[in-house]
C-alpha cells in the first residue's frame, strides 16, 4: 500500500500540473469548441461574442505593452544609434523574406496549378458576396497618415501599433537624451511595465475562453460544405506552410545554432492561441515577454515584434501570391511570368499598409487584383468561405516567424545570451515562475 501511495499521488501532481498549463487549457478548449459546432451549430454561431472579447482585452493591453517596451528599451541604451540600426536591419530582414515567401507561393501554384480546372464563369460570381471591408484598399499615403497620431498621448490610448511603436521610439529616445532629468520618469514607466505584464498574465488565463468560442463559431458557421471544391487548395497552402516553417525557418535557426523546435515548443501556448483566434495581436505582449525570456535584449524585442506584426508577415505572403494566382487558374486566365512579377512588386507595396486591419492580407488581395487588373474583384467570392480556414496557416508563420526575426536581429546585433536561449529550448519543463516574474529585468538589464 504504501509503494503505490506515492506513485498515484506522483501521477495526480503531474496531471494537475498539466490541467494547469495554459496550452492544454487551450488543446482542450479548441476539442471542445470543434465539437459543439459540429453537435449543436446554433449554439456554436451564438458563442461567437466569447472570442469577440477575448480579442478586445488583449488589444486593450497590446499599446501600453509595445509603449512600455519600446520606450524603456531605448532610454536604457548607452548608445542611440543602436534604435536605427536595429530598426535599419529588422526592415532589411523583412523585406528579404516577404519576397521570399511571395516568390515560394508563386512557385508553387505554378507547379500544382490548384485552381485549374474550376473553368468558372465570370458572369456567375456576385462580387456582393465580397465583404465590403475588401474594398478599402491601402494606399501609401493612407499607411504615411496612419503613422502620424492626432496627439502624443491619443497614440498611447489607441489601438493603432504603428503609431503607438513611432511616439514610444521618439518618447524613448527624449528620455535617453534628457539623461539624469528623465531618469524618474524612466524608471516611472518601467515600474508600470511591470504592472501591464500582470495584466497580461491575466488576459492570457482566459485564451481558453476565446479558442472555445472562436473554433465553435467557425465550425458551425462553414462546416464542410465550403471545403468540398475548394479543399485542394487549403491541403496545398497547409502543406506549403509546413514546408516553408521546416526549410525556411528551420535553416534560419540552424544557422542561429538553436533548435526550431525546441522554439515551437517554448512558444506553444502562444502559437495555440493565435491558431485558435486567428489573431496575431492575440499573442503580441506574450510574445514580447517570452522572448525577452529567452534571452533577447529589450531594445531588440521592442522594436523588431512591433514592426514585425505590420512588416513581417510571411504566412501572410505566401497566401497572397498563392489565392491571385488560384483566382486566375479558376478563371481561366493565364497569367505571364512578367504579369506575376508585377504583381509581386504591387503586393510588396500594398501588404505594408494594412497594419492592424482585420482580414489585412485579404484586403491586399483585393487591392492587387484591382491595382494589377488582370481578375475581376467578384473572383474574391471564390475564397471568402475559406479565407478563415487560411487565415489559420498565415497567422502561424507570422507569429513564429517573427519571433525568429527577433532572435536573428538579437544575434546580429549582439544582444542575445545564447546559453539562455539554449537552455530554455532545451529544457522540457514549462518556464520557471520566477523567470515569469523577472521579464522586465531580463530586458533592462541588457
Amino acid at each position: 500500500m504504501t509503494s503505490t501511495t506515492p506513485a498515484g499521488r506522483s501521477q495526480r501532481s503531474r496531471l494537475s500540473r498539466l490541467i494547469r498549463e495554459l496550452w492544454f487549457q487551450v488543446v482542450l478548449a479548441a476539442v471542445l469548441g470543434i465539437a459543439v459546432g459540429i453537435l449543436a451549430p446554433g449554439l456554436g454561431e451564438d458563442l461567437k461574442p466569447l472570442n469577440d472579447w477575448f480579442i478586445a482585452l488583449v488589444k486593450m493591453i497590446v499599446i501600453p505593452v509595445v509603449f512600455c517596451v519600446v520606450t524603456t528599451g531605448i532610454a536604457s541604451m548607452d548608445n542611440l544609434r543602436k534604435a536605427g540600426r536595429i530598426g535599419m536591419k529588422a526592415i532589411g530582414y523583412f523585406l528579404v523574406l516577404s519576397l521570399a515567401s511571395m516568390l515560394i507561393g508563386l512557385v508553387v501554384a505554378n507547379i500544382f496549378q490548384p485552381g485549374s480546372g474550376l473553368h468558372v464563369d465570370p458572369s456567375s460570381l456576385n462580387a456582393g458576396d465580397v465583404p465590403k471591408t475588401a474594398t478599402e484598399h491601402a494606399t501609401f499615403t493612407g499607411f504615411i497618415s496612419s503613422l502620424i497620431p492626432a496627439s502624443l498621448l491619443g497614440a498611447i490610448t489607441g489601438d493603432a501599433i504603428l503609431a503607438a511603436l513611432m511616439v514610444s521610439i521618439v518618447f524613448g529616445a527624449a528620455l535617453n537624451m534628457a539623461g539624469e532629468e528623465g531618469a524618474p520618469l524612466t524608471r516611472g514607466i518601467k515600474a508600470l511595465s511591470d504592472v501591464v505584464f500582470r495584466i497580461v498574465g491575466w488576459v492570457m488565463r482566459l485564451a481558453p475562453l476565446g479558442t472555445f468560442g472562436a473554433l465553435a463559431t467557425v465550425v458551425a458557421t462553414y462546416g464542410a460544405e465550403s471545403l468540398k471544391q475548394l479543399g485542394y487548395l487549403i491541403i496545398l497552402f497547409t502543406a506549403t506552410c509546413v514546408i516553408y516553417v521546416l526549410v525556411v525557418l528551420g535553416a534560419i535557426m540552424r544557422a542561429c545554432r538553436l533548435s526550431l523546435f525546441g522554439l515551437i515548443r517554448f512558444l506553444k501556448a502562444e502559437l495555440l492561441v493565435a491558431l485558435s483566434t486567428c489573431s496575431s495581436e492575440a499573442v503580441l505582449p506574450q510574445l514580447v515577454r517570452k522572448l525577452e525570456i529567452l534571452g533577447i535584449g529589450r531594445p531588440v524585442v521592442g522594436i523588431v515584434i512591433p514592426s514585425g506584426f505590420s512588416f513581417n508577415l510571411d504566412g501572410s505572403a505566401v497566401y497572397l501570391t498563392m489565392a491571385s494566382l488560384f483566382l486566375a487558374q479558376a478563371m481561366g486566365i493565364d497569367l505571364s511570368w512578367q504579369q506575376q512579377l508585377i504583381m509581386v512588386g504591387v503586393m510588396m507595396l500594398t501588404s505594408k499598409g494594412t497594419a492592424g486591419i482585420a482580414g489585412g492580407a485579404f484586403i491586399v488581395l483585393a487591392s492587387t487584383v484591382t491595382a494589377v487588373g488582370h481578375i475581376p474583384l467578384a473572383a474574391l467570392s471564390l475564397i471568402v468561405g475559406i479565407d478563415r480556414i487560411l487565415n489559420e496557416g498565415r497567422v502561424f508563420i507570422n507569429v513564429l516567424g517573427n519571433a525568429v526575426a527577433t532572435i536573428v536581429i538579437g544575434k546580429w546585433e549582439n544582444d542575445f545570451d545564447t546559453e539562455q536561449a539554449r537552455k530554455v529550448l532545451h529544457s522540457r519543463t514549462t518556464t520557471p515562475p520566477q523567470a515569469e516574474l523577472d521579464t522586465t529585468k531580463v530586458g533592462a538589464d541588457k
